[in-house]
């Protein structure tokens, strides 16, 4: 395809309003090309002194926001690290490229990117600017470690001339980035640590000394990030660069805790931004409506380089830029985990789609489970000791759509999408959440195992929706899904004749996330359970187990668990024997090979079936 028909087709249209005149230049002082510097620091939220934390100190991020720009609704376009980052460095979104599902070119599948679709670093290097990624900077020059990637694709390290700015050649501009542990450094030893007594939890966590002190070992946390961007600031100012260097600071998510970190509430994707550097408003707050994908295009136009048109960010400072009406993000499987969450916000309301009705938010996950604050929301929920909104993450169903008013409502406690009075609003978002999906080329609207075989017949995620046929495949994918939302049960029935396997497994997903008895369902479903593909054989199984029909799919799952080709089919095959409970014990002759799986998602899963039937 040319690269003209290629960038038209990554045209993202909005309703926008225009920004007033704002700074535009894209060199520095005395017309030099000015540095830039990405701060990107993990697991944590804006609990910093500028956007209005009390119980701690953070003069060197404040500093920041004093002598630049703070932005006060900046937001993550994926609350996980991994899909985060594959947006951070490509200015596209991760669903976009493929790269949704956390951690996802680590096994037998690998994900690449088209040649036209480059990574930031790349772009600065043609540009003659020196680049690096490393972590906290060392305080010997050339000796820093390096930084965190974490990319769900394939990448070419030479993207990168060292870990930090060190053995530049004189003069030349660099482009660096540093990641901080942040959120992750809950064990740090900092100067003055905050007293569990005083901190504040949000009311959607009980007042328990579990959380309390985990609370204040991130607080701590934080003391410590401030630390470290202060030697940071220091070092550029001793080598005389700050004042040529633009500093980019935000986080890769929020907070990890139990409804935070991998969800779409704010406690998950609101993140602190702050921007300062030449040609930068100096002491500016703005209310605007950011992502954190604006980031790469606003680096790139500050640095005087042309942007490539496939970025689905904008600079922040272009004069006459246009202002988003709304902000939108997406939650697909971490780790082990199968999940698909979708929220797009304006500045008052945010609504989300769960397209995982049918189970509880917090699904059995190895990374989650095994922290002490799960545990102890776990034990209370089982002792009937939580609030309706502390009880949420662990009540079995949930709603398909929440609509929360960010004014009235910040923590997001009451859920407006059955109010009378809402309804048009829910179905103008739902209406802009479908748009987007379609016009940003959300490939998770094709389900993971069907991902996995279509990449392994295209040269790159993206190349998928290329095709014509795939585009109409997707708006059929969107059309089933709405169907599921109206309990259609008679043309998803019919779907379920689909020629392509895509529409087949979601009609099946879709029959099974219908509620009560029906014996049309369950028989539809039966009658794919010996389907031609192996991802509609899981999907239609994995169905019925949901509606309380383990046993007729149980043969299914167990022989997909041991011969499918797909690893990803294999993995879901295990979700579905573990979502039988007790009724999966008969499978142990196949779960116990299982825990020595190639695919590492299938281990985890067989593991804890396993100890949990105690065999």
């Amino acid at each position: 395809m040319q690269r003209r028909e290629f960038l038209r087709r990554m045209g993202l249209g909005a309703a926008m309003l225009m920004v007033p005149g704002a700074a535009s230049r894209a060199a520095g002082e005395k017309g030099k090309h000015p540095n830039i510097l990405w701060i990107c620091v993990e697991d944590m939220s804006a609990h910093i002194g500028c956007y209005g934390e009390t119980t701690i100190q953070t003069p060197h991020i404040d500093r920041l926001a004093r002598e630049g720009t703070r932005f006060t609704r900046a937001f993550i376009t994926a609350p996980v690290c991994s899909p985060s980052r594959s947006a951070m460095v490509t200015g596209m979104y991760q669903t976009a490229i493929g790269a949704h599902n956390h951690r996802s070119s680590r096994h037998a599948v690998k994900i690449r990117l088209p040649e036209a679709i480059k990574l930031i670093p790349e772009y600065f290097q043609q540009a003659g600017y020196h680049t690096s990624n490393g972590g906290m900077l060392s305080k010997n020059p050339g000796k820093t470690k390096k930084g965190k990637t974490d990319y769900n694709f394939v990448f070419n390290a030479k993207d990168y001339d060292g870990t930090d700015w060190y053995g530049r050649q004189a003069g030349q501009p660099f482009f660096a980035q540093f990641q901080l542990h942040g959120g992750k450094a809950r064990g740090a030893k900092v100067p003055n640590p905050v007293d569990p007594a005083k901190v504040t939890l949000p009311p959607y966590y009980p007042d328990h000394p579990a959380l309390r002190a985990d609370w204040a070992r991130y607080l701590n946390s934080i003391i410590k990030t401030d630390l470290e961007v202060g030697e940071i600031l220091d070092r550029l100012e001793k080598e005389g660069l700050l004042e040529e260097t633009i500093v980019f600071f935000w986080t890769d998510h929020g907070i990890s805790h139990v409804r935070d970190k991998q969800y779409l509430y704010e406690g998950g994707i609101h993140i602190p931004l702050i921007v300062r550097g030449p040609g930068i408003p100096r002491g500016a707050v703005r209310e605007d409506l950011v992502e954190h994908i604006d980031i790469p295009a606003t680096s790139l136009g500050r640095a005087g380089i042309s942007s490539p048109g496939h970025l689905q960010g904008r600079d922040l400072f272009k004069t006459g830029q246009a202002f988003r009406e709304y902000v939108f993000a997406a939650r697909d499987r971490c780790d082990e985990t199968v999940e698909r969450l979708r929220c797009v916000r304006n500045k008052r309301f945010k609504y989300i789609r769960n397209y995982y009705p049918e189970r509880p938010h917090a699904q059995p996950n190895r990374y989650k489970d095994g922290k002490e604050i799960m545990e102890v929301m776990r034990a209370l929920y089982r002792e009937g000791k939580l609030k309706d909104h502390q009880a949420r993450p662990f009540v079995a169903r949930r709603p398909r759509e929440e609509l929360y008013d960010l004014e009235a409502d910040p923590y997001e406690l009451t859920n407006l999408a059955e109010s009378p009075y809402h309804q048009r609003i829910v179905r103008r978002m739902s209406e802009a959440l479908d748009d987007w999906i379609l016009k940003s080329r959300d490939l998770g609207e094709f389900p993971e195992p069907e991902l996995a075989e279509l990449y392994q017949r295209y040269p790159s995620a993206y190349a998928i929706l290329e095709e014509g046929q795939n585009r109409t495949l997707m708006r059929r994918l969107i059309e089933l899904r709405r169907l599921g939302r109206k309990k259609a049960v008679d043309e998803l029935v019919m779907s379920l004749n689909d020629e392509r396997s895509a529409a087949r497994n979601v009609a099946a997903t879709e029959l099974g996330k219908i509620e009560g008895i029906s014996a049309v369902i369950d028989k539809a479903l039966e009658g794919v359970l010996e389907d031609a593909a192996e991802t509609v054989r899981v999907a239609a199984a994995q169905a019925l187990v949901m509606r309380g029909q383990g046993e007729t799919a149980r043969a299914v799952l167990m022989k997909e668990l041991r011969e499918a080709k797909n690893e990803v089919v294999r993995h879901y095959a295990a979700l579905g024997l573990e979502d039988m409970g007790e009724t999966a014990r008969p499978a142990l002759g196949v779960l116990r090979p299982a825990r020595q799986d190639s695919y590492e998602y299938v281990k985890r899963v067989a593991t804890r079936v396993v100890n949990k039937l105690g065999g």
